[in-house]
């Protein structure tokens, strides 16, 4: 058999020149985050300090302490109580980051905090996950397919979809883990009788946020996985991203179920009754910026590319939301005017963003900035970019 030998020079050459290829996207160490200059990529300082300071000067309006706020901003669903963990928050913090590099922080960014709706984009990745690994074939199937303990039985029940549950068109009726469908963020008109009696929307028609219902999202996806959201998120997305071990992702203390003999919390899309995604600010940017690299990180496919473009896909029901993640649509009444359509942004009470903007190539958190400034502040920054 005949050898080649292959000189040591063109190894070293071949070896460099793999370097700098794979270098060319830079992915953070755990615990660390490069930074740049906003010169150096391409911002104008000036303009990204005003976006910075803007963000600081409009401070969520809601009481630091989130019983309180919850408790205020929920005061006319009847039965609303905090059956999960609450934590008081801190000041506005954030990070913006440009072409992998952080260029811009404020606030306390390690600090973790409750981050409410911003919990359902984890969620749905927890969907898309299960949708990769073949657990899930097709969006378009029946969840009573796939979930058989009664939970979508019914006329109505069993025609929802898991397209159906993350587009948050499903109109499913019933109670979970004492939460009423009818009781989360009833119509201003009418009272408990009306609310409680009423017509059901065809799955798929129309859009109603409704956190009941997003629970039951996360309580079909533990029946798929049987095993604890949180461990699958931490296994397969937050460790392989270089996560910090200081988040948590909380259920309620009455949402504990049994699955193959062993109890697991069912956790909660949300901090509408406590419980959710409790996280810092650098971590929330790893997650973010793994979307902006279309699920892969430093080589490493983590989720899809297929769920990435699917997740900024409009749906039906809702042109500005698509698999629990809001889309900067045009057409609908959540459009941010002058910044791109390309923008699609994970969104919780609070105040509380992650902003995925691929035309730009940027990741912008923040968090406890008031919400009605977002789209105002995610203009300024992009205007920096020169």
């Amino acid at each position: 058999m005949k050898i080649t030998k292959v000189p040591v020079l063109a190894i070293i050459t071949l070896l460099l020149q793999s370097q700098m290829s794979s270098g060319q996207t830079y992915f953070p160490d755990r615990g660390q985050w490069e930074s740049k200059s906003p010169t150096e990529v391409g911002m104008n300082e000036g303009a990204l300090q005003d976006a910075m300071a803007f963000a600081e000067s409009n401070e969520y309006s809601g009481s630091v302490d989130m019983r309180i706020a919850t408790y205020e901003a929920f005061r006319r669903e009847p039965y609303h109580q905090l059956t999960g963990p609450t934590k008081k928050r801190g000041g506005p913090a954030g990070m913006i980051i440009k072409d992998g590099y952080m260029v811009a922080q404020w606030g306390d960014v390690h600090r973790v905090d409750m981050t409410f709706s911003v919990t359902k984009s984890y969620l749905s990745t927890m969907a898309g996950l299960a949708y990769d690994e073949g657990l899930i074939t097709s969006m378009e199937h029946k969840v009573r397919d796939y979930v058989w303990d009664g939970t979508f039985n019914g006329r109505h029940n069993s025609k929802i979809t898991w397209d159906h549950l993350l587009t948050q068109s499903s109109d499913w009726s019933g109670e979970l883990f004492g939460g009423k469908d009818w009781a989360d963020r009833p119509p201003r008109e009418g009272d408990i009788d009306d609310w409680k009696i009423r017509e059901f929307s065809e799955p798929g028609t129309v859009f109603e946020y409704n956190d009941v219902r997003v629970n039951v999202a996360a309580y079909s996806l533990l029946h798929v996985w049987r095993k604890p959201l949180p461990q699958v998120l931490k296994e397969r997305v937050m460790d392989p991203i270089g996560a910090s071990t200081t988040w948590r992702w909380f259920g309620y203390s009455n949402s504990f179920v049994l699955i193959d003999g062993l109890e697991m919390q069912s956790v909660s899309g949300g901090g509408h009754n406590g419980g959710g995604v409790f996280i810092n600010t650098m971590d929330h940017a790893r997650f973010g910026y793994l979307f902006l690299r279309k699920g892969n990180w430093d080589g490493q496919q983590l989720i899809s590319e297929d769920w990435i473009e699917m997740v900024q896909k409009p749906s039906q029901a809702n042109v500005n939301y698509s698999y629990m993640w809001w889309l900067n649509q045009k057409e609908g009444s959540r459009y941010w005017e002058g910044v791109p359509e390309s923008v699609y942004y994970a969104a919780g009470f609070g105040g509380n963003f992650i902003v995925v903007d691929n035309s730009n190539d940027l990741v912008i958190v923040t968090r406890w900035l008031e919400p009605s400034k977002i789209g105002e502040m995610v203009k300024m920054v992009i205007d920096a970019v020169d």
